[in-house]
Formats: C-alpha cells, structure tokens, sequence
C-alpha cells in the first residue's frame, strides 16, 4: 500500500480551520431524538423549549400519535416554537399527525412552563387507510384532531371524555365528513373505555411510568385494563366513574372499525384523584387527624361490640344509635351547611353521643326486646344493603335512578329486621358481629388503604353528590384487600361465635331495668335490714362529699401552744 506524505497546513490557516469546524452541524442539547414504538424517558426543564424529531417514517404510515406523560406538571406540546391553538397541554398531552404524501420526518415542540419536571413519551404509528382516527372528528377542543382522553375529577368522582373518531384514509386524501348521518362510516365505530388501577398507596414517578406503557397501545390495554363500558358512535363521549383519592388510576379508550376489523388507540390519561401541589390535603396528607381520631375511637369500641355487645347491652345501643345518629348528622349537616369538616365531624360525636344516650334512656325506661331487635337489625341490614351495592350491581342502568335505587337499598335494609324478628338474640348477635368487626376495618383504613372502606363511603357519596349516581363504582382489589378481608371474615366469625358459646346459658335478653330498679327501690325502702336502707339519699351524699372537699383546701387555725396537765 503506497504511502503519501503528510501535509501539514500553515499557520495563518488555522483560524480557517477552526471556522470550518463551527460551521459543521452538531446536535444540539435541546433536541431530542425519537424512534416510533419506543417507550423514551426525558427531563424537561423550566421555560426551556426542547425539539421533538422523529425521522424515517415508513411509507405506510398514515397518522402518528406524540403522548408525553408528566406526574402532575402540566406540559405544552406544539407544531410550533409559539405556542398556537394547535397547542395540547396538561399532564397528559397529545398530539395527533397526518402525514402528507412522502413525509418522512417531523417536528414537534415541547416545553414545561412551571417547573423542571420527569417525562416519558412515545410515538406510536397507524397503517394506511385501515386504522380509525382517534379524535379525528373533534368539535369541543381547539384542536382540529384531539386523540386525548380529558379527566376531570372531585371529592366524589372522575369523568372521562373524548373526541369521536374518525374512520382510516389514505395519506394526502381528504377525511371523511363527520356528519354521523345513517349512512356516514363513523356511524360504524364502537368505543371501549378501559380503566386500570395502580398498586395502592404507591405513588412513585417510576410505578406511574411503567403502568402507563402497559395502557398506551391497543394489545396492551385489553390485556391489562379493565372495560368499563362500550359506546356507540351516537352515544355521549363521556363515563363518569366514582373519585378515589389518593388511588392511582389510569383510563383509556379504543375505537374499533366493526368493518374493516381494526382498531386504535387514544392517549392515556392519569389521576390520583387529589392534588400534589396543595399545601393542606394533598396526596401524602389525605388522612386528617380528626378523622383519624375518631374513626379509631369508634373502632376500639367497635372491636368491644364484636365480642361482648350482647351481654353489654347498654354499651351496644349507645354505639348502635351513635352511628345510626352520627350517619345522618354527617350527611345532613354537609349537605346543609358551609362548616368547616373538623367542625361538622365535632358536632357529628355530639350529636351521635346524644342519640346514643336516647337509645339507652328508651331501653331502661321500656325495656322493650323489639327495641333492641329493630336497631340491631336495621343497622346490619344498612351494611347488607351496602354490601349488595359494592358489587357490579350498582352498575346496573336501572339504579341510575334515584328513587329506584333507595327504595331497593331501603327495602334490603328493612328485610333483615322482618325475617329475624322472632329471634331478637341471633338478630342482635349477628348485627354486633358485623358491625363492630367493620368498624375496626375502618380504623384501619385510616393507616393501611383498603377498598372495603368504600362498602359505605360510596352510599354516603352518593347521599351527598346528587350527580353520583352516574358514575361507575369499581374499586380495586389488591393485596392489602384481601389481607384486610381475612381479618374482617375472622373477627366477625370469632366474634359471633364467642357470644353465642358465652350466652347460651344466660337469660335471652337482661331483665326490664326500669322495673328492676323500681324493685331495688321499694326492698331498700321497706327492708331496715337491708345495708342499702341506711344509705343516705343522693343529695345529702353529694352535699357530704362538697363539704369534704372544701376542708381539703382549708387550713387550719394553730390553737397556740398546748401543754399537758401537770398532776
């Protein structure tokens, strides 16, 4: 191999040289570089613009989906460097492009206006004249095409909405009309809303990411998502399902083309159901210490109902009519007033304590076994009901209604009384059973999130929101549920069966405590040998006892000095 000589350049050429060397294209740090079907992870910093490119687009290509995912950071992603109506933002935002005849490039621009923020992105491709469009037919949104599913979300529920899509066209043809006449295409497509759900409590940025990639394309949402409902094309674009705070949930929807067998995908949307940017009742700070507070107090006494209720029957109907009074304060005084929770949860312990303390003064005064067997059963059946309405049926159309459904809700709850009416004992056992172990689960929800807490916050929710009624009640079931249902199942089984092996010996129901007293009262009064008879009445005890305490905080005057006698 010949050998040339090496030339070495002047010197006055250098500065040439170096201008050379500025003048070749570099990448630049703003820019980043994307792949179609790969999963990216960026970091976006504070009013600083980044270049979304994306080059060698297969031919077949007819429109490209750009999603980029934030926790909580709203982001703008736009065609433009100035930001237009072709403009998406929020924590979700999305961008839809048809690409013209021999397109193989493209260029989008992403900024974070807030604050310096983690992102994961994606661009996903579908085929020529095959695939329908996501929001290829949107009307409500600036957008001219809007693949985005919105959330918007409060105390009591999310609602997810959506543009109509369009049917598949070939690249540089013009879209169909939108007319959703009876003979347009669109007619044709059918929406499945997905839902999936988070592993609770967790709310990690990795965890949030990497459920994300398993609902953003069609195969991986049917796989690991949940449907929840299925659209028509003239039916409204929106579901409203019940809020969670402080749960992880993700939703997605897939339009399907019955006719020509595809399907595709919109981009998904996130909430926790609660803000992290709020300084009081954020997502780390969602349990009060009010609620904390008295939820356990009510499950200590609840835990004591489970096992010894019915031979402490006073304790029972005090903390039987305590929740059935608290119950209805709560939902009355928020539906009615404009108090402050920890004011209103105050006056529910107040309220709750004094119709507690009627319940036990109508027991002693009466004495009445159909008292005890009506409260004790209207109380479980409450909870049956609630438990009937956890499962799928709530989701049945027909208890949209509201009159249907509290007259089914009331009418189960009024059922268990009247079938255990002519065993008031196992009535009363059962129902401290039941109710006291579910009160300990709400005790612990307070510390360990658990679903079943939501056996009657979604009764109480839909009592105060009248627009609940709407919304899908699916909660998830995760491990720290199916642990937290084995303690439930196993406190109330030992529970009841410890109070009837404990029973079984004893009178049905204690003797009528008025009558007894009265009794007691007569003996004492006539019966001089009885210690009791020689008790002082009430009020010269209390008048003994004052006097008494007041010597204690008298001193004494000195007498002066005392000698003995001298004899």
């Amino acid at each position: 191999m010949p050998s040339f000589p090496r030339i070495q350049s002047p010197l006055w050429a250098a500065p040439f040289l170096l201008l050379l060397a500025l003048s070749q294209p570099q990448t630049p740090a703003d820019r980043i570089e994307f792949k179609l079907g790969r999963f990216q992870q960026i970091t976006l910093f504070e009013n600083k613009t980044f270049v979304v490119f994306l080059s060698n687009v297969p031919v077949d290509v007819t429109f490209i989906i750009i999603q980029v995912h934030t926790k909580y950071v709203n982001t703008l992603l736009s065609f433009h460097k100035i930001t237009t109506t072709e403009t998406s933002t929020g924590q979700d935002p999305a961008l839809l492009q048809s690409l013209k005849p021999e397109e193989t490039a493209l260029m989008w621009h992403l900024r974070t206006p807030m604050e310096n923020a983690s992102a994961m992105s994606v661009i996903l491709p579908y085929k020529a004249g095959a695939d329908p469009v996501p929001g290829g037919c949107s009307m409500a949104s600036d957008l001219t095409v809007d693949a985005r599913v919105h959330l918007q979300y409060n105390l009591y529920e999310a609602t997810i909405s959506f543009a109509p899509a369009n049917v598949g066209y070939a690249r540089g043809t013009v879209p169909p009309l939108c007319d959703f006449a009876a003979e347009e295409p669109t007619l044709r497509l059918q929406y499945d809303v997905y839902q999936y759900f988070l592993p609770e409590a967790d709310l990690t940025e990795k965890l949030l990411f990497a459920s994300l990639q398993k609902m953003a394309k069609v195969d991986q949402v049917e796989a690991n998502g949940v449907k929840l409902c299925s659209l028509g094309a003239q039916d409204k674009t929106s579901v409203t399902v019940s809020s969670i705070p402080g749960q992880g949930v993700i939703y997605n929807v897939i339009v399907k083309d019955p006719e020509m067998n595809t399907s595709a995908a919109y981009t998904p949307a996130h909430t926790y159901g609660c803000s992290f940017t709020d300084k009081l009742d954020n997502c780390y700070t969602l349990k009060r210490t009010s609620t904390r507070i008295f939820l356990v107090s009510v499950g200590l006494v609840g835990l004591f109902i489970c096992f010894f209720g019915h031979r402490y029957l006073k304790t029972e109907l005090f903390f039987f009519g305590f929740l059935l009074v608290g119950s209805v304060s709560f939902v009355l005084l928020t539906q009615r007033s404009a108090l402050h929770y920890d004011v209103i949860l105050g006056l529910v312990a107040v309220l709750g304590s004094v119709g507690g303390s009627l319940l036990v003064m109508c027991w002693w005064r009466s004495g009445s076994v159909v008292l005890c067997a009506l409260v004790a059963g209207l109380l479980l059946g409450l909870l049956l009901s609630s438990l009937i309405f956890f499962t799928p049926l709530a989701n049945v159309k027909v208890f949209d209604d509201d009159a249907v459904f509290w007259v089914t809700f009331s009418s189960v709850a009024l059922l268990v009384p009247l079938i255990f009416f002519s065993c008031p004992r196992p009535l009363n056992i059962l129902a401290c059973g039941f109710v006291g172990s579910y009160t300990v689960i709400l005790a612990i929800h307070n510390f360990v999130f658990t679903s079943l807490a939501y056996i009657t916050l979604n009764i109480v929710k839909r009592a105060l929101h009248g627009n609940f009624k709407a919304a899908f009640t699916n909660v998830p079931f995760q491990t720290n549920d199916y642990i937290l249902i084995s303690v439930w199942v196993v406190l109330l089984v030992s529970g009841i069966v410890f109070q009837f092996h404990r029973e079984k010996e004893q009178p049905r129901f204690p003797p009528h405590p008025y009558k007894t007293w009265k009794r007691d009262r007569e003996r004492r009064q006539t019966n001089i040998l009885d210690p009791s008879h020689h008790v002082p009445p009430i009020r010269d005890r209390v008048k003994s006892a004052l006097t008494d305490v007041k010597h204690l905080f008298t001193k004494q005057q000195s007498a002066g000095e005392q000698t003995p006698l001298l004899l």
